[in-house]
């Protein structure tokens, strides 16, 4: 078979930040596809056709660009950050485990900087330790499990990152997840709202879990939560490696 599927990363915005291999993917490309914003961010050329979709649409689009491969086309599925981060990869793969007649078409995942890693080094380096990510979009995911989650990961002292904290659509999850923290942190621990990381609307606030509220955060923020260690050294953020 001629055609192939890359899955691959933009980055969280600048095009500074997207690597030389998604570049050079996408220089060769016949087809883009993703989620419309994320297709956007391509620039169109003759040869190249452009597929955009809804961002719910995630097994479709996988399919559609296994078709294209399986046709000798050279597709390319865009996400923002990393592939492999709450984006399309896993789609792909859920889409050739149920349609193993397409598993001998060449499939690759290029990385990218995901929005936590461009948040935190904006900030310093609050992720210094261990830490974990949790998506707290309940559109895949029941409310009690991503509760339990945060829970847990509050008692066993991660530094935490929150990805799609808060959209029009459920307003209050972002609310009940403080209220979560706040249950299980110190009102001293320090939270930082990292929102359009990379791009001309960036902006960085760090407070207190006590001063946070839900309307700082939107679907471009990046919340960070640090550890019962985590402090500042000036206006930066940080975690020690050292465990406390």
């Amino acid at each position: 078979m001629s055609g192939w599927l890359a899955i691959a990363g933009l980055g969280p915005g600048d095009a500074a930040l997207i690597t030389p291999e998604v570049s050079a993917a996408l220089a060769e490309a016949t087809d883009v596809l993703g989620y419309a914003p994320y297709v956007a961010r391509v620039a169109a050329r003759e040869g190249l056709s452009l597929h955009a979709s809804d961002n719910r649409e995630e097994l479709d689009r996988a399919r559609h660009a296994l078709r294209l491969a399986a046709a000798g086309r050279k597709a390319v599925i865009v996400s923002s950050g990393d592939p492999g981060v709450f984006a399309m990869a896993a789609a792909v793969f859920e889409v050739l485990e149920e349609q193993p007649e397409w598993a001998a078409l060449e499939v690759r995942v290029l990385p990218g900087i995901t929005a936590m890693l461009a948040a935190a080094a904006k900030a310093g380096a609050p992720l210094g330790h261990d830490f974990c990510a949790i998506n707290l979009s309940d559109n895949l995911k029941p409310w009690p499990v991503i509760e339990k989650r945060l829970r847990l990961a509050a008692q066993a002292d991660f530094a935490m990152a929150f990805y799609n904290p808060r959209s029009k659509a459920r307003p209050e999850g972002f609310g009940r997840a403080l209220d979560v923290l706040r249950a299980e942190c110190e009102p001293e621990r320090l939270v930082i709202f990292a929102r359009a990381v990379s791009t001309k609307e960036e902006r960085i606030v760090t407070v207190t879990l006590a001063e946070a509220l839900p309307e700082m955060a939107d679907m471009r923020t990046i919340v960070l939560v640090g550890n019962s260690q985590t402090r500042k050294a000036g206006r930066f953020v940080y975690t020690p490696r050292s465990a406390p």
